[in-house]
């Protein structure tokens, strides 16, 4: 197992996100995305916002929760810098991150803010998403094997393979934090 999580390491920094715009990956993704609410979600909705997204697997207890914990930290930085962005997490496996998982999980970590999105998509889409992004994942059992991997959308077509705060520090999408919040 240890051996399997050092070459998700490892290929989460060899395989770059496909060379596309962040706008095409709106376009390109088709699909009945759906989120822990159970409600129909629609990826044409962000275009043109600043987005972060992530791939991860909500029964993962190891490369999931630090990738997470990442996201927190840019959610932070963003707040600090006044940015509202949405932040994307799309399910590696529809069979088990249905709905009801991640609204356990989002609860269980108070991941409650209205802009993090838990998606969960057809198979087709889902690997789409991954294809297009440079996510890695396989199965191996019942488990899902996989990369971390944090993409910034840019909401003008740049795509950026994790992001640091300089480069969203750049992003010309400025604007009130609290537009992410639901009632805060």
């Amino acid at each position: 197992m240890l051996v399997l999580i050092i070459m998700a390491t490892l290929l989460s920094d060899a395989v770059p996100a496909a060379k596309v715009n962040s706008s095409a990956v709106f376009d390109a993704v088709p699909g009945q995305w759906h989120d822990d609410s159970g409600a129909n979600f629609d990826l044409q909705a962000l275009r043109g916002q600043p987005v972060i997204a992530t791939m991860a697997y909500a029964e993962c207890h190891r490369i999931c929760p630090l990738t997470i914990q990442q996201l927190q930290v840019l959610q932070r930085q963003c707040d600090e810098l006044g940015m509202a962005v949405q932040f994307v997490i799309v399910g590696y496996d529809p069979e088990t991150d249905d709905a009801s998982a991640w609204r356990r999980y989002r609860r269980s970590h108070r991941l409650n803010r209205a802009n993090w999105h838990f998606l969960v998509g057809p198979p087709q889409s889902v690997g789409q998403f991954a294809r297009l992004l440079g996510f890695q994942f396989w199965k191996v059992d019942e488990h899902v094997m996989h990369d971390s991997r944090i993409v910034y959308l840019d909401g003008r077509g740049g795509v950026v393979v994790d992001p640091k705060l300089d480069a969203l520090n750049r992003s010309p999408q400025r604007g009130s934090a609290r537009s992410a919040y639901s009632g805060e």
